[in-house]
């Protein structure tokens, strides 16, 4: 069960950085303190899967946070051609719709299948922490963040994906229409010490877990301070309250 998770192991730790090198040791030394690290565009664009192999050797819980988004056929191929790496989290975005999400849950079964590896957590992005309800506004939403995160995790439930990605600020939403078992990937997260940088829909860690979220993203917090290890370990007690 997902609320049975210990406090590190609800860390996953974001990893910003198209070094390889510097990738695999912050990915090794966090692995006893955190529950994953994510690797996302920059990195794979920059490494592409054999970075992703070498990371992996030394933390195998790794979150490929590539947004998938395009026809459902396409989406489907791509998540059969990374299934080999074996991801514990992928995402794609669920402004892709309800046949491309089928497609995505559907895919990551059956190639986790023809690998023989276990399947890993499809969750789908809702709307990204670095935008608010102007910036919406200006692509054309005419919901609130709120109201359109929730009507885009209920979709996602009904096409099969494991949960979503949202911000912090709509935990008790999402978990109020789609249920406790309904997993909440959450970025936006601050420590209390910690800046806002780019994100707009923030949170403290110990607040986050207390409405409900089952993995928190952080990355700067962890990788930019003097000692990575440490910062972990300051979190998880504050998760922890």
């Amino acid at each position: 069960m997902m609320n049975n998770l210990k406090p590190s192991e609800r860390i996953l730790c974001a990893i910003d950085t198209v070094n390889v090198e510097s990738a695999c040791d912050i990915a090794g030394s966090l692995k006893p303190y955190v529950g994953g690290v994510k690797l996302g565009l920059e990195f794979f664009g920059a490494n592409g899967p054999q970075g992703f192999q070498k990371v992996s050797q030394n933390n195998n819980n790794i979150f490929l946070d590539l947004k998938l988004h395009d026809i459902p056929n396409t989406v489907a191929k791509a998540i059969h051609s990374l299934m080999p790496l074996e991801p514990k989290i992928m995402t794609v975005h669920t402004a892709g719709g309800p046949s491309m999400m089928k497609a995505a849950a559907e895919a990551a079964t059956d190639a986790a299948h023809n690998v023989g590896c276990q399947r890993p957590i499809i969750v789908g992005v809702t709307i990204l922490t670095s935008l608010d309800s102007d910036d919406l506004n200006a692509v054309g939403y005419q919901n609130n963040v709120s109201i359109q995160v929730v009507k885009l995790a209920r979709l996602a439930k009904e096409c099969g994906l494991d949960g979503v990605v949202c911000s912090p600020h709509e935990i008790k939403l999402i978990k109020e229409a789609c249920g406790p078992d309904f997993k909440l990937v959450v970025p936006g997260i601050r420590p209390l010490d910690s800046a806002k940088g780019d994100q707009k829909r923030v949170m403290t860690p110990y607040d986050a877990v207390r409405l409900g979220a089952d993995y928190l993203v952080i990355g700067r917090p962890i990788t930019q301070s003097e000692d990575p290890v440490e910062a972990a370990r300051k979190i998880a007690k504050e998760i922890n309250g």
